[in-house]
């Protein structure tokens, strides 16, 4: 009682896969005397044999391509974006040491080198270390 060529046979005349044949389960004795394309046709016009509905994305395939937030790593900012944050606040809190008379102007430049070279990770870190290297103008 094997199918196989007739299942083979009608997934070429119904232009689907094998899998998405149907044989109806009552008829299968009459699937089973039918050798030929044509009489294959037949049944097929008599709805004993019909292809099964194309199926959807499935629950499983759609979780793996949306992962939750949980599977994400890194951070959620753009680097880029943070590096313009941070040197944004870096270049202004120099602006300020220089309109205050902090520092001088060759310190500021040396400073702003410096910070354009990612030598500081944030505004604190600056403040750090133009206090250990002594760099504020004396009064």
């Amino acid at each position: 009682m094997s199918l196989k060529s007739q299942k083979r046979m009608a997934a070429k005349l119904l232009k689907v896969g094998r899998n998405r044949v149907w044989i109806d389960p009552e008829e299968i004795d009459r699937v089973e005397a039918s050798i030929t394309k044509n009489e294959l046709r037949k049944l097929m016009h008599d709805g004993v044999i019909r292809s099964k509905p194309k199926l959807g994305v499935s629950k499983d395939g759609h979780g793996k391509r949306t992962k939750g937030s949980g599977s994400r790593k890194g951070s959620k900012f753009p680097k880029k974006k943070l590096w313009i944050m941070k040197i944004r606040a870096l270049r202004k809190r120099l602006r300020k040491l220089v309109s205050k008379r902090s520092i001088t102007k060759p310190t500021y430049r040396k400073l702003f080198g410096m910070t354009k070279g990612g030598a500081f990770r944030n505004t604190g870190h600056l403040n750090e270390y133009i206090e250990t290297n002594k760099l504020l103008r004396r009064k």
